[in-house]
């Protein structure tokens, strides 16, 4: 999909299939995720017109490996 660009709204990602982590409890935590093309958006999902933010598919990976590997752990103690 062309146009693609961090911030544009979520709501404008026309037949996105997203998919909501199994740790968001509809009220706080609150993230899924749809493949658009090569590109990944993620938005929150109590704001589903709000902003999405685009990642390639090796961005998202190289976020989940970090993830996998505790590197960012730091931030949310």
């Amino acid at each position: 999909m062309q146009g693609l660009h961090n911030g544009m709204a979520a709501g404008r990602l026309l037949g996105a299939r997203w998919v909501k982590a199994t740790a968001s409890d509809g009220r706080d935590d609150c993230v899924e995720l749809a493949q658009i093309g090569e590109s990944i958006a993620m938005r929150n999902s109590r704001h589903p017109d709000g902003p999405a933010l685009i990642f390639t598919k090796s961005e998202l990976a190289a976020f989940v490996d970090g993830s996998s590997k505790g590197e960012f752990n730091v931030m949310i103690v």
